[in-house]
Formats: structure tokens, C-alpha cells, sequence
């Protein structure tokens, strides 16, 4: 049965089979899981087994090819726009990267503005200004508390610039920036990258909180905790990733990789005939020269001519034979490598 999009607990999260594929072949495939609303759900697995992908299909932000999921009973791919309403996504690489030229006051008011633009009612965007902007600040002082980042203890306050925050403290701003929209599915890619290990747990502990509040929060590791739902996508084999490899060069139009060849009943057969005719080509170069008549005794001028010229003919046809031998025995074994 599904449920209202617009209740603020947690959404459920359901994957029976769930793959993507994508010009490279498969990105993931065969997830299955089943997540009850406030989960902490761990994407696990080595770098390049589509856990980013994987992150993004279950928010509505990538459409998959096989298998079935659910996000709050919002069957996927074909209610993703519905999915995109209810998740928000936290760092995430390449698609909600903080701007590191921006303060962090700007990040907020920025965020702000976009919720009441384009995820506000009607209703809402008719208020007074007093209103609107007393609703924003409230969001934002809510989602700061529940991120738990404190502007008074950053350098310069909320004035501090992004390239200017700790990573722990930049975690906390972008998963803020998320909670602005009160999602029910909150989603955020590479969590532990680049952080000590008291900050790998202080990390978790946020995000334990987060889901403890009722949000269902999704995240992308390289190790995850003991209490947390752990989804692998570190289902391929070396061998099956080299045949995804072969496929994706396939289908790039690229020659696949071929393994060290050897001799089929084909190439034995045809390989005689080579031998037969390099042996053949041989015998060609020792076939008897044909000889002409003695010339008559006592003509001692004619017999050093006809001697001369019978020892020149001899070096020229020799030549011309072997330099025929050389050629056609080189023919020959191109003939067999083709083969």
C-alpha cells in the first residue's frame, strides 16, 4: 500500500533484483534489501562497483533497467520524480558539491531560497514577507541543530568561507543544507572519506541521530558500522569484471581482449600446407641447370667464350634462383602466420 508522500516520518525502502546499466556495461545489479523507515542503511563495497549509482537510483535521480524497488510504496523508475520530492541528498561528488567560494550563511540562504521557490506551496509563497522569512530561519536553525553544527564555533562564524572548513564540518553543512527540505529520505555519498578515525565516529553518531529522528538516511562507506544495515554491491567477480570490460570495449566499438592464441583443428590442417610450401620452393632452387653442347676441340678462343660465358650465366641464374628462394619462402611462412 502507499503511503503519503507528505507525512514526516521516515520512508521505507524496498529493492528486489535492482540493476543499472549504463555504455559500460552493468553499474550494479541483483540488490536486494529491505530498509524500515529510520533505517541507517550502509552502501558498502570497493570503488567502482556502482555504489554512487546505486545511491542515485534510490533517490529518483537515475533510472534503472531491471529488478523492482519501492521508496515510502513509490514503485521505481516509475514514480521518480515522486521519490525526488521526499529524499534529499547530502555530499554527494559531482552533484551537490559545496561551492567553495561561498560562506556558509550564503549555502544557507541560498538553500532557503530555493525550498520556498520551487518544493514551497502555494500557500506559502502567498505569505506575508515577515512570514516567509521568520519560516525560513526557523528551518534553518532547525536543521542546523539536527546536523549539529554550531556557526559560533567556525572561525569567522557563519561568514567562514567553505575552503576554509575542517571536512567533518563540511559533512555537517552539506548534510544541514539537506535537512533544510525535512526530507524522509536523506541520501550521501563517500562518509568516511578523508576522515580520522574520532571523526569517522562522530560522523556516525550524526547520522544515527539523524535516523533516530525518523529520517531514513542512506549512505555510501568503505566500512560501515556494526549497527547499520549493510547493502554490498561488491557482487562482481574479477572474472565477471573482465567480461564487463570485453562487453563495455565491445560496445565502444573498441576490439576486445583476446587471450594467447593457440591451434584449432583449422589452423593444424593448414599448417602442413605451409610447411609443404617452403619444402616445395626449396626444391625449386636445386633442380639440375639445363647445360648447352661442348663446343669443338682445337677452338680454344670459342671454348674460353663459351667457358666465360657459361660461368657468368650460372652466377646470374644462381642469383636470380636464390633471391626467388629467399622471396618465396618468406611468402610462404607470411602465408603460414596468417593462417
Amino acid at each position: 500500500m502507499e503511503t503519503n508522500p507528505d507525512e514526516p516520518h521516515g520512508a521505507a525502502v524496498v529493492a528486489d533484483g535492482f540493476g543499472l546499466k549504463g555504455p559500460r556495461g552493468w553499474a550494479f545489479r541483483g540488490i536486494g534489501f529491505e530498509a524500515e523507515p529510520g533505517s541507517l542503511v550502509a552502501i558498502e563495497g570497493p570503488s567502482g562497483t556502482g555504489r554512487t549509482c546505486l545511491l542515485l537510483a534510490l533517490t529518483g535521480r537515475m533510472k534503472t533497467q531491471e529488478g523492482h524497488a519501492e521508496v515510502a510504496g513509490l514503485p521505481l523508475p516509475r514514480r521518480m520524480a515522486a521519490v525526488r520530492r521526499i529524499s534529499a541528498l547530502g555530499p554527494v561528488p559531482g552533484v551537490s558539491d559545496l561551492d567553495p567560494a561561498f560562506t556558509v550563511a550564503e549555502h544557507l540562504r541560498e538553500r532557503a531560497l530555493l525550498q520556498r521557490r520551487f518544493d514551497g506551496s502555494l500557500k506559502a509563497l502567498l505569505r506575508r514577507p515577515a512570514e516567509r522569512s521568520a519560516d525560513a530561519r526557523a528551518r534553518i536553525d532547525e536543521a542546523l541543530a539536527a546536523a549539529g553544527l554550531d556557526l559560533a564555533t567556525l572561525p569567522k562564524g557563519d561568514r567562514t568561507s567553505v575552503r576554509d572548513l575542517e571536512r567533518l564540518e563540511a559533512l555537517r553543512l552539506s548534510i544541514a543544507l539537506a535537512l533544510i527540505g525535512r526530507p524522509r529520505l536523506l541520501a550521501l555519498d563517500d562518509t568516511d572519506l578523508k576522515l580520522s578515525d574520532a571523526d569517522r565516529a562522530e560522523a556516525w553518531a550524526l547520522l544515527r541521530s539523524v535516523a533516530a529522528s525518523g529520517i531514513t538516511v542512506l549512505a555510501v562507506c568503505s566500512e560501515a558500522p556494526e549497527d547499520a544495515l549493510r547493502v554490498s554491491t561488491a557482487t562482481r567477480t574479477p572474472v565477471a569484471r573482465k567480461a564487463a570490460t570485453s562487453a563495455a570495449r565491445a560496445a565502444d566499438g573498441a576490439p576486445a581482449e583476446k587471450s594467447p592464441a593457440r591451434k584449432g583443428p583449422a589452423e593444424a590442417a593448414e599448417a602442413p600446407e605451409a610447411t609443404a610450401a617452403i619444402a616445395a620452393t626449396r626444391a625449386e632452387a636445386t633442380e639440375p641447370e639445363a647445360t648447352e653442347p661442348e663446343p669443338a676441340a682445337g677452338d680454344d678462343t670459342a671454348t674460353t667464350a663459351k667457358t666465360e660465358k657459361t660461368a657468368h650465366t650460372a652466377h646470374t641464374d644462381k642469383t636470380e634462383k636464390t633471391a626467388h628462394t629467399e622471396k618465396g619462402e618468406a611468402d610462404a611462412l607470411a602465408e603460414a602466420g596468417r593462417a
